[in-house]
């Protein structure tokens, strides 16, 4: 199996096969190009507006960093663009964003003040970029500009409270952009006044957890240990102030208040938003918070009646209380079906012991997006498609780069199981989990683009034996690898040579755990029998 840039998977089953041509697709559609200062820059837009926006554009690169060759230019236009203070602009734009009234073709630069995820948003996209490109010299440089953004934040009274010891923000749905206001404001409400009802939203912490990590992840590999440690530290304390101040013991309440506030018409205390999987993904859960919350998921999809449970937010609010009234129950981020949210759920169903659950949201998005070729950044309930009357947004494109971006990441390091735990793969985790959509050959290549750096596999499963023929750059591999149904490991080899391994089970399945170094190309055997590991 000869490992190759961008992404393979033959299966022999379309809703896997063509997700990523399909996914490639809507990028490619979404892809926004911009001269500033002299400096051409190449961006990724979400359906909804014609600006690059950090947080679009980071998650998408979970996507778009297979085939995309510039990785790193609208990163460095945000560092390039940060205050002195450590603040990060939300989004920028050469286009006319409100037609008819917005014609001019400024360059423009917006921060929400309300948010306080973008920060956070940008070391993911940094962390991503680095990964994908491998420079790093780049990534060196860019440090210093990470460092400062998360000191804004922890220094700043509109997003840290010192009393929990966690990023605050005003209250919004989630993670969006526009706060409540009861009625104090007359249209969506994007500044901090002093009627602002503050409070803890769960997805912003777990963010920053994740970011932090990620920093740890940077220093390490560019030779700074002790930074390294730092940063994992405060990570550590990070989740531990977050599981305390907003587990509610089935998952992340949806914002704990700082500012009392009753709002009528909705039972706040039962409202799971859309962070919930992030949550899981970002590792700020525990295996069992992450069980708790994907069997939330899954009880709701059987009691609301919607289309798929990839909710906003559900229980949604009341109608208008957020300033417009076309942000009525199941629209738009007040309870609209994202499939952001459907590919989160799945990654964290793979690496928690719902691989079928995985599977089934996979299967539902290909059919979802199979009949028109058509992806929108959320649905109503009932499935009707979102349009541009029944949104705040100024856009509705059926090429939504941010919910298949997610569903792809769920097929590639969920299914397929390639995680990149390096830069370039040379630190791997292979999560092969084929037995649990019924497939017993699979051929799967991922690589980049930017750096032409790739791992493939050809995965075969009978009764009695998976081989794992691989080839992989220099790499230090983890292998996870999910078992039939009902067998378990009676002996691993590489290249012919026996190997130690280990059993372990996640909920009801069953795995077997090995380390190799790969340098090329390299056999795997692991010989099944019946009977599950006691």
């Amino acid at each position: 199996m000869r490992a190759a840039s961008e992404v393979s998977i033959r299966t022999g089953r379309p809703e896997f096969d063509g997700l990523y041509p399909a996914v490639k697709g809507f990028l490619e559609h979404d892809q926004l190009d911009l001269a500033i200062d002299g400096r051409r820059i190449r961006g990724y837009r979400t359906p909804d507006a014609r600006s690059v926006w950090i947080r679009d554009h980071s998650d998408m690169m979970r996507g778009f960093r297979y085939f995309e060759r510039d990785v790193t230019s609208a990163v460095q236009h945000f560092a390039d663009t940060q205050a002195a203070s450590g603040r990060v602009f939300d989004y920028f734009t050469t286009y006319p964003e409100k037609l008819p009234s917005e014609r001019e073709n400024w360059t423009k630069y917006v921060r929400v003040p309300v948010e306080a995820d973008v920060e956070y948003r940008f070391v993911k996209g940094a962390y991503l970029a680095w990964q994908a490109s491998g420079d790093d010299t780049w990534a060196r440089a860019l440090l210093p500009n990470l460092e400062r953004a998360m000191a804004y934040v922890r220094s700043h009274p509109w997003y840290w409270d010192e009393a929990h010891g966690l990023v605050k923000r005003a209250y919004t749905i989630d993670t969006w952009d526009f706060a409540y206001t009861a009625g104090r404001h007359d249209w969506l409400q994007f500044q901090i006044t002093d009627d602002t009802y503050w409070g803890l939203m769960h997805g912003d912490n777990s963010g920053y957890y994740e970011a932090y990590l990620l920093l740890a992840r940077m220093y390490n590999r560019l030779g700074d240990t002790e930074s390294a440690a730092r940063w994992e530290r405060e990570a550590r304390t990070l989740r531990d102030n977050l599981n305390r101040a907003c587990w509610n013991g089935r998952f992340y309440t949806h914002f704990v208040k700082l500012t009392p506030v009753v709002i009528d018409g909705v039972d706040e205390a039962s409202q799971l938003s859309l962070s919930n999987p992030m949550d899981v993904n970002r590792g700020v859960a525990s295996h069992e918070q992450a069980v708790s919350i994907l069997r939330e998921y899954r009880r709701r999809r059987q009691s609301s009646g919607a289309f798929a449970e990839w909710f906003s937010i559900d229980p949604p609010f009341p109608a208008g209380i957020f300033g417009d009234e076309r942000l009525v129950a199941g629209a738009y981020c007040n309870g609209g079906i994202m499939p952001l949210v459907g590919g989160e759920l799945a990654r964290a169903a793979f690496d928690h012991g719902f691989e079928t659950y995985g599977v089934e949201i996979l299967e539902q998005y290909h059919r979802l997006i199979s009949a028109k070729g058509e992806t929108y950044l959320w649905y109503f309930p009932d499935g009707t498609k979102s349009t541009i009357e029944t949104s705040t947004s100024p856009d509705a494109l059926p090429t939504d780069g941010w919910g298949s971006s997610a569903m792809l990441w769920a097929l590639v390091e969920g299914l397929a199981g390639i995680v990149d735990r390096g830069r370039g793969f040379d630190a791997l985790t292979l999560s092969p989990r084929w037995p649990a959509a019924g497939v017993s050959d699979a051929e799967v290549s991922v690589g980049y683009a930017a750096s032409g750096r790739g791992v493939g596999y050809a995965f075969r499963c009978s009764e009695s034996r998976i081989t794992i023929d691989v080839e992989a750059p220099p790499s230090d591999a983890a292998f996870h690898v999910l078992l039939p149904s009902g067998s378990q490991a009676r002996a691993v080899r590489q290249a012919g040579r026996d190997l130690p391994f280990g059993a372990s089970a996640v909920e009801s399945s069953s795995y077997v755990d090995f380390s190799v170094t790969l340098d090329g190309a390299s056999a795997i055997e692991i010989d099944l029998q019946q009977g599950r590991q006691s």
